[in-house]
């Protein structure tokens, strides 16, 4: 029988602006608390995989190592670094599962880290910018969020202004984070505030204002990953039923920029891989970077036709007590964006809520829900459908 990679305990940071001064102290904060939580020993770890973006973040390169720098029982086990851009931390889970189904590892510790707010502001947009195609796109207005912009403001000139809606999302988002514990942002800031553009909410690039845009965070998770036969005797089990990535052109001048095929076609190869509809889940973590991108995704997992997306958002199928709730954690908009812990933490939000341990932002009677996480304007995109199998 194929070998399966489970997740069985996890740890995860407040985000928002850490304490530590860079990524090694964010490392050794969540790495024990994971192995803790899952009942393993440090001993037992037969590999270690890092995902962080950095990219000049903080100085330090040669990331894995600070695994063992951190922690440091760890220091003699086998350690690799993954970056994918925003997509990072699915990518270096996905790696921890092909060493578990290739029989190359039983026990994985991952950990998705970012320090970001050690730098100035400028300089924190021209890290971020290096996730876009430079030679193109190097020049944009505010940086990464002016590509979001133009994204923007391309789906409007086609299909209308979704002002409104993008705001709906980001109230959506924003309440649904007042229920977790873990997000940057826990303030219900209500429709009207993120409709509105004043002083407090300003313009950041094209259409998009402040309230649009994820916030610049700090912040660590770790999951524990273990083979089904290792997984049987632990307290709790998610599986992956299944695991998708389809990539994108990179540059934006390449395809429709309005339309995610990658995403669609990570989506699609992760529902049916799984055997399952959009109807068979109970929620959805996906990449709300800008709010632009979580009303495109809507339409990239078929929840509505292309240029419909707003439906979603204004009719609240997407809200707590929706059709199909997403974002309960508050997405990346209110829980945060560090960007190599985020694809970890929209996992381990998930993972929670079908341990039936999401606290306040339970969703009653939760057994199937998907992640959609993204590095880049939609270039490398992942989707996984979890469940629970213990």
């Amino acid at each position: 029988m194929p070998k399966q990679a489970r997740m069985v305990g996890w740890a995860h940071t407040v985000f928002g602006k850490s304490p530590h001064s860079g990524l090694e102290g964010l490392i050794a904060e969540v790495g024990p608390a994971a192995l803790a939580h899952a009942g393993i020993d440090v001993g037992d770890v037969d590999c270690v995989v890092l995902g962080t973006f950095n990219n000049g973040f903080v100085q330090q390169g040669f990331e894995a190592a600070l695994v063992g720098a951190a922690i440091p029982a760890l220091a003699p086990v086998p350690a690799l670094r993954c970056e994918n851009a925003c997509a990072t931390g699915t990518t270096a889970l996905y790696a921890g599962c092909d060493m578990i189904e290739a029989g190359r590892a039983r026990i994985v510790l991952v950990i998705g880290a970012e320090k970001m707010t050690a730098l100035p502001g400028a300089e924190v947009g021209e890290v971020l910018l290096k996730g876009s195609y430079l030679p193109e796109e190097g020049a944009a207005e505010a940086e990464f969020a002016g590509i979001f912009g133009q994204i923007a403001e391309a789906y409007f000139a086609r299909h209308g202004d979704q002002g409104a809606a993008l705001a709906q999302i980001a109230a959506k988002n924003h309440a649904n984070a007042m229920r977790n514990p873990y997000a940057h942002m826990q303030k219900d800031l209500g429709f009207d505030f993120c409709n509105t553009v004043s002083d407090r909410n300003p313009r950041v690039a094209g259409p998009l204002r402040r309230t649009d845009c994820a916030p610049v965070s700090d912040g660590a998770v770790a999951v524990v990953l273990a083979e089904a036969g290792v997984a049987a005797s632990l307290p709790r089990a998610i599986g992956f039923r299944a695991r998708a990535q389809a990539n994108d052109a990179f540059p934006l001048s390449r395809r429709d920029p309005i339309r995610f095929d990658g995403a669609h076609r990570a989506w699609h190869l992760g529902l049916v891989a799984a055997a399952v509809g959009l109807d068979d889940l109970d929620l959805v973590e996906t990449h709300d970077c800008f709010t632009i991108a979580e009303m495109i995704e809507y339409e990239a997992m078929g929840l509505c036709p292309p240029g419909e997306g707003w439906r979603a958002a204004q009719e609240g199928w997407t809200a707590r007590g929706g059709w199909l709730p997403v974002n309960l954690s508050g997405g990346l908009k209110a829980r945060g964006h560090p960007l190599g812990a985020t694809g970890v933490s929209m996992h381990v939000m998930v993972a929670m809520q079908l341990m039936n341990e999401a606290g306040a932002m339970q969703h009653p009677g939760a057994t199937l829900g998907a992640v959609f996480n993204m590095g880049g304007a939609a270039v490398a995109n992942y989707v996984s459908v979890l469940e629970r199998t213990g």
